[in-house]
């Protein structure tokens, strides 16, 4: 794992000691085990790096390889190493010592712009091709690591976060209202659709699932991956077979995110994802080392008083407690961070994120946890967070006008029964849930619009004058500010199709990484597990009345029972975060009164939308404020108003 940085000067010229030092100076805030540069005629490339992996002890790079006239620098993990190492016929007495790195310059020597087609990992790297005098650049298929780039004056620039390019002479820190209209646009927590563009102008952003090159004066970007167009049906005899496959591939991603001199830790919920993570990746490091998994788990503070209906758990700690004990084994940590709340710390977070965000209610815990785990020299932090989506897909709410809509009524019948069982609900009640999911939109209450519960919060005019809609419509986006369908399976395909929806997450946890020289990694997201999870029938996943059946089946002996068959209650996470600003509500309503005084930023964001809010907060601060709509964009508008400030 590293920070990487670069300048190509297309015109030939060397590159100035001075633009070398402006842009490495530019990671000088994060820890390094160490510091290289190399330069070569027009071409300079540096490299911040951070050990993790045993491999990476000592690695050099960037690194040059004389017989082949290619230079790589690169901040990469690669789990499918030993695919890799047998298809590329590495020597066996090399094959334990070889680095990432080399395995991604001897991949390129072979399959040149394909490579990145044949990593599995997290990963973004460039390669200076000498001989064909080519740039090559590539970045995972999710975005796990960031890449940004400015290309003008002849001069072709990249780097892992923005600040080492808003370092270089001539790059302006101008405002990029593309970039800010389809943030202000877009109501849900992803930041923008285009991932192509930042919220400069001079900056651009190499997207998930492309690469690029750089070649005879030219750039030229393609994507090497679409998931959808990738899948092959999976069909077995019995049910028990898939779940037996799935744990071949499942443990496999996890087995390999092990991979670290330093400690593993985990985040862990009372949920199935990071349970079953947990339970495998604690097996695992028993068996390997006698090794110890550290857990860390989010709780709210004591005095906090749950608002939410019965059915969804604010506080998951008698689940966690349950995973933790039948496991055995593991140090587990319970953080409510006493005295942190999402308002005090917005200024850290800009700094970290380089840009505005929309995910402010997690935000203080996931860094806070990123801060206990470095205390205890922890190198690789666990995850489960894209499992909702492949290993724990499988709503019955979603499944059953499934069913409905193929005429499938015998099927349907004995799936809502043992629903019902399941979950200790009236058959009728089940069935009057299928019907009102198959109604249309338009027969609905305006109240369950699919609108992610946010109103857009761009000023109609700038939306209009930069014609955002439009724009938004090629991806499904309606002027509610997000998908106008309620269809969960079409969802699933453009979460995977579409690559904004990884974006803001990922680029916040790459550049945790860097802050605390820990690299967040999620098995749930391994590119095996989820083809894997989009080849299969529907009917894996729900199953006798059991939703999310695939997980459940898999995780028997794995996980408690009263977590592995839990339908009657879920965790939220996040319910807290105005209960924690309570001592801070006067500075909030003061920085909102100062807000909306600026002239400025009203011709970019909607003053209606925000006074709805501020009308609300300033007649006193309540706890279930944390779910109102109001209240958060009034939240999301502060956020970028600090941000605009600082930029400016």
């Amino acid at each position: 794992m590293s920070a990487i940085a670069g300048i190509y000067n297309k015109k030939n010229e060397h590159v100035s000691d001075e633009h070398i030092h402006l842009m490495m100076s530019g990671f000088q805030q994060f820890p390094a085990d160490d510091i290289q540069v190399f330069t070569m005629d027009h071409i300079f490339m540096g490299c911040h790096a951070q050990w993790i992996t045993p491999e990476s002890i000592g690695e050099k790079l960037p690194y040059y390889d004389p017989k082949r006239q290619l230079v790589i620098t690169a901040d990469a993990i690669i789990d499918n190493r030993t695919e890799l190492i047998s298809k590329l016929k590495i020597d066996a007495h090399d094959r334990k010592d070889v680095t990432d790195s080399q395995l991604i310059l001897l991949a390129y020597e072979k399959w040149q712009e394909e490579t990145p087609k044949y990593l599995i990992g997290d990963f973004a790297f460039v390669i200076w091709d000498k001989t064909k005098q080519r740039l090559f650049a590539a970045r995972d298929f999710s975005g796990s690591r960031t890449l940004y780039y400015n290309d003008q004056d002849g001069r072709f620039s990249f780097s892992t976060t923005m600040e080492p390019l808003l370092n270089l002479p001539n790059v302006r820190k101008e405002l990029n209202e593309e970039w800010l209209v389809e943030y202000l646009a877009i109501s849900a927590a992803v930041d923008v659709a285009n991932v192509a563009i930042t919220p400069y102008k001079a900056i651009a952003q190499l997207p998930p699932s492309h690469y690029l090159m750089v070649e005879g004066g030219y750039l030229k970007q393609f994507r090497y991956s679409q998931l959808s167009q990738e899948i092959q049906p999976i069909r077995y005899k019995n049910s028990q077979d898939y779940v037996d496959a799935f744990m071949d591939v499942y443990q496999t991603a996890i087995e390999a995110r092990l991979r670290t001199f330093k400690k593993v830790g985990s985040q862990l919920s009372g949920g199935l994802d990071s349970g079953s993570v947990v339970s495998i990746a604690a097996n695992k490091l028993k068996e390997k080392s006698n090794g110890t998994l550290t857990t860390y788990s989010y709780i709210p503070p004591k005095d906090f008083q749950p608002f939410v209906p019965k059915s969804l758990l604010s506080n998951e700690t008698p689940f966690i407690k349950e995973t933790v004990d039948f496991i055995g084994g593991i140090d587990n940590h319970y953080l409510d961070f006493a005295g942190k709340d999402s308002y005090s710390d917005i200024d850290t977070f800009l700094d970290t994120l380089e840009m505005p965000y929309k995910f402010f209610e997690n935000t203080f815990w996931i860094n806070g946890i990123y801060e206990e785990a470095k205390k205890q020299d922890i190198g690789i932090l666990l995850n489960g967070n894209r499992g909702n989506l492949s290993i724990s897909w499988g709503s019955a709410q979603d499944y059953f006008p499934r069913l409905l809509k193929q005429l499938n009524w015998l099927k349907l019948y004995q799936e809502i029964t043992s629903y019902s069982r399941l979950i200790k609900r009236p058959r009728r009640r089940v069935a009057n849930m299928v019907i009102k999911e198959i109604l249309p939109p338009s027969l609905l209450s305006k109240n369950k619009a699919i609108t992610n519960g946010v109103s857009p919060l761009v000023h109609p005019e700038f939306a209009e004058k930069m014609g955002v809609y439009d724009r938004m419509r090629l991806f499904g986006i309606s002027e509610t500010g997000w998908f106008l369908s309620n269809n969960a399976y079409e969802h699933r395909k453009r979460h995977f199709d579409d690559l904004f929806h990884w974006n803001a997450t990922n680029t916040f946890s790459g550049k945790l990484s860097l802050k605390y020289g820990i690299i967040s990694r999620d098995p749930t997201n391994d590119l095996r597990v989820i083809r894997y999870c989009l080849s299969i029938p529907e009917d894996q996943y729900v199953q006798n009345g059991m939703d999310r059946g695939l997980i459940r089946r898999a995780t028997k002996g794995y996980l408690p029972d009263k977590v592995r068959l839990n339908q009657q209650v879920r965790g939220v996470q996040g319910t807290d975060w105005v209960h924690r600003m309570i001592p801070q509500w006067s500075s909030f309503l003061q920085e909102a009164q100062a807000m909306l005084k600026d002239k400025e930023i009203w011709s970019y964001m909607n003053k209606e939308a925000v006074l709805k809010g501020w009308n609300k907060a300033k007649s006193g601060v309540r706890t279930d404020f944390a779910v109102d709509a109001d209240i958060r964009i009034l939240m999301r508008s502060i956020i970028l108003f600090r941000f605009m400030k600082k930029m400016s």
